[in-house]
């Protein structure tokens, strides 16, 4: 039972089956187990040895620090390793403005949004940076800074994280029409964060500004020595290949209320290629700043985040 228990909870559909979906630390320890048992079990087995504080035992050697409960979820010997305390700095930035909500069910305890999912992943990240030794803070945005907390380690700085995080999948606590000013914020954040750090941002990058505007404040992170990585939070099916049915639609913009009605078919062609143009050009920019680029469907598991964060520590530290 144990061993199921570990490897349901991979995505946002297996946790709105899960009934304690709103117990954040409970959660972000079942989604990382889970995914650290994945990767001892794959190909990346070394890779996720070092960065799961484990190593393999070494026969002769004291069988004290054994982790038992690896060993029964995977049938090897690792042996828990208790390194000094990293020199990451991780602060995790969520847009939480409305277009986030997406796909959009009212008043439902409705999980299968890209709010949700960047919820759940940041919480997962939280943990897997805490079980790191490493510091971690968190910042929520719409269009200014709602939250605020700076890098720690402390058990007692995660739980606030987790209670804050929590508050943004209550069904009550969905607010439309809230609009977003990124590039505002991100200049904020740059001026805000004094010690060098890894900045993770989460977001749709749906933002009235100019594109030359918004990677203007990304370069600011980058100037004061941030390293970054973006995951463009998206539902790909519906954003990006527009996949909706051969039928009229009413579309609601969440930021601004503005409604319109028409056939999805009869733009989807010059829709999808509009769209891929613009992502286009954003992986171009993010490449020429030195920012990654990861784009986060939330149809998928939490692994494709939490290994690009494993890849970029890797090479940091």
């Amino acid at each position: 039972m144990t061993v199921l228990f570990y490897c349901i909870l991979k995505n946002i559909f297996d946790i709105e089956e899960f009934h304690q979906f709103d117990n954040l630390g409970l959660v972000a320890h079942e989604v990382v187990e889970g995914f650290i048992t994945g990767l001892h079990r794959s190909p990346f087995h070394g890779f996720s040895v070092e960065f799961a504080e484990h190593r393999l035992y070494n026969q002769g050697e004291s069988t004290k620090h054994i982790d038992w409960k690896l060993f029964a979820r995977t049938d090897k010997l690792f042996v828990k390793q208790y390194e000094e305390e990293t020199n990451l700095r991780c602060q995790l930035v969520i847009d939480t403005s409305s277009s986030m909500l997406f796909p959009y069910s009212k008043g439902k305890k409705h999980l299968q949004n890209k709010l949700a999912f960047s919820v759940y992943t940041a919480a997962a990240l939280i943990y897997l940076m805490r079980k790191q030794r490493d510091a971690v803070g968190l910042t929520l945005f719409s269009d200014e800074i709602e939250f605020h907390t700076d890098p720690r380690i402390s058990s007692v700085n995660a739980e606030i994280m987790y209670g804050e995080l929590s508050k943004l999948i209550q069904p009550e606590n969905a607010s439309l029409r809230k609009t977003t000013n990124t590039t505002q914020v991100l200049h904020q954040i740059a001026e805000n964060i004094h010690k060098r750090s890894l900045v993770i941002i989460f977001s749709d990058m749906l933002d009235g500004s100019k594109t030359d505007e918004l990677f203007s404040a990304l370069q600011h992170l980058r100037y004061n020595k941030h390293e970054v990585i973006l995951f463009h939070v998206t539902d790909h099916a519906l954003e990006r290949e527009f996949d909706f049915n051969n039928q009229p639609h009413k579309f609601v913009d969440l930021e601004s209320g503005q409604v319109v009605k028409f056939n999805p078919w009869e733009v989807k062609k010059h829709y999808v290629s509009t769209v891929k143009n613009y992502f286009e050009d954003l992986k171009v920019k993010c490449g020429q700043y030195q920012i990654d680029l990861a784009e986060a469907d939330i149809n998928k598991d939490f692994k494709q985040v939490l290994f690009s964060y494993l890849v970029k520590r890797r090479k940091l530290y």
